[in-house]
């Protein structure tokens, strides 16, 4: 080996370790730089799925929320189409109370119902448009409404939402009460039923005296009809809504157990054979 080849070859170990030092250092760099890259993507990918989130919720609360419904404005098309139907329904049919129909009729259906149930909203949209026309309209049938809690979670909101209908049955426009909140229930559960929302119901009812039913909301005497229907359900063993009674006015009533409640057929059976 010749004198130099010693430092050379140190000088050149050197240079390697130098090259791969810068190497290494290189390499981390480009991690680093990639990784700052991803975090900057991951920040960006957050704060467009944090206004996305922002977005939804807005959306939700001006849609009512909660999946309940929000109430409806008096005067707006929706508004405007529910008092329609509710009119042409049973407009010109007498009612006294929370009865719909002549109160000669040769035959009552006893109508145990809770405003928020959703199966007693099937039969009010589905069937009663059948029975109305074709049997209380023309006197042969009327009906009478009852309340049952059954789908109203709370009891205080069930005794008000129903002494409100039986307040508007005071001037003898308690159906158009019912209707009306069975054409705009929500979604049960959701909470949907507030003094404002119920306050709407009202100010659809065509000739309410606001000023009159709003004082007779606090009659005891409709929380106690409240508590009468309760304990009559109660005797019945009904336990679930809606459920009904069919008889010849002023006669012995029975429970009748329709096999639908979205189609009549039940319903007019049993009808025709006491008519």
């Amino acid at each position: 080996m010749s004198p130099g080849a010693g430092d050379d070859e140190g000088d050149l170990t050197r240079k390697q370790r130098r090259e791969q030092a810068r190497g290494e250092r290189k390499a981390l760099e480009q991690a680093e730089a990639a990784r700052a890259k991803r975090r900057a993507r991951l920040t960006q990918l957050g704060i467009v799925v944090a206004i996305v989130v922002v977005v939804i919720v807005g959306i939700a609360i001006a849609s009512g929320g909660g999946g309940g419904k929000k109430t409806v404005s008096v005067g707006s098309h929706e508004s405007n189409a529910t008092v329609a139907e509710v009119k042409t329904l049973i407009d010109g049919i007498p009612q006294s109370g929370n009865t719909l129909g002549d109160p000669n009729a040769p035959v009552t259906l006893r109508y145990f119902g809770d405003l928020e149930c959703p199966i007693c909203k099937e039969f009010t949209l589905e069937v009663l448009p059948t029975l109305i026309p074709k049997y209380v309209r023309t006197g042969k049938l009327k009906i009478e409404y009852h309340s049952l809690e059954t789908a109203t979670r709370e009891p205080e909101v069930f005794k008000t939402q129903q002494v409100a209908a039986y307040a508007a049955g005071k001037q003898n426009l308690g159906w158009y009460f019912i209707e009306t909140f069975y054409h705009e229930q929500g979604e049960e559960d959701s909470g949907y039923v507030t003094e404002k929302y119920i306050q709407g119901i009202a100010s659809q009812v065509p000739g309410l005296n606001l000023a009159k039913w709003t004082s007779d909301r606090s009659d005891p005497e409709l929380a106690n009809e409240v508590a009468t229907d309760a304990q009559a359900a109660n005797n019945e063993g009904f336990t679930g809504t809606p459920s009904f009674l069919i008889g010849r006015s002023g006669g012995a009533m029975t429970k009748l157990e329709p096999t639908s409640f979205s189609e009549p057929g039940s319903f007019n059976e049993a009808i025709e054979k006491l008519v």
